[in-house]
């Protein structure tokens, strides 16, 4: 048997037992979960996971990634996989010389040895282009750029 209210609002007139029982369980269960935070130091903050999985990488290394190449052409990005791949790009102040990049995350924590980073490199000599060396010191930059930004994306999640 219901009734209503002022507001139209239909409400039970009697609570049986049984459901009373239940309300208060359930009322008991929600105050001792607030409690359950009661000791800790509201004035401190926690870091971000460091491992995200939302996609199939790291969301921080993927997302610093495509931002440190964003200025090449893209031909692959696989965030299942991990992988993203360049086209060639020639630096409008050197036309004579491309590069193309390779970037594989290799796991999903923000994690120096998360990241690798493989480069092509090629130069114009007489209408055609031929492969060049690659300075290894180029390579560890991108590997730095790429996981400077993911940790201050990291940080930046901070609440």
């Amino acid at each position: 048997m219901t009734g209503s209210s002022d507001t139209g609002i239909s409400f039970p007139r009697r609570i049986s037992p049984m459901r009373a029982g239940r309300a208060l369980l359930v009322t008991a269960a929600l105050v001792g979960l607030a409690a359950c935070g009661g000791g800790r130091d509201r004035g401190q903050f926690e870091l971000a996971p460091s491992a995200t999985t939302t996609i199939g990488v790291n969301t921080y290394l993927w997302r610093a990634t495509l931002e440190t190449v964003a200025f090449m052409p893209l031909m692959q990005a696989d965030s299942a996989g991990g992988v993203v791949v360049t086209d060639w790009y020639s630096n409008p102040g050197n036309p004579n010389e491309r590069m193309k990049i390779s970037v594989a995350i290799l796991d999903q924590d923000l994690r120096a040895d998360a990241v690798r980073v493989a480069a092509s490199r090629q130069v114009m000599q007489n209408g055609t282009w031929v492969e060049a060396q690659v300075e290894a010191a180029t390579v560890q930059k991108l590997e730095d750029i790429i996981l400077t930004k993911a940790r201050d994306l990291r940080r930046g999640t901070i609440g």
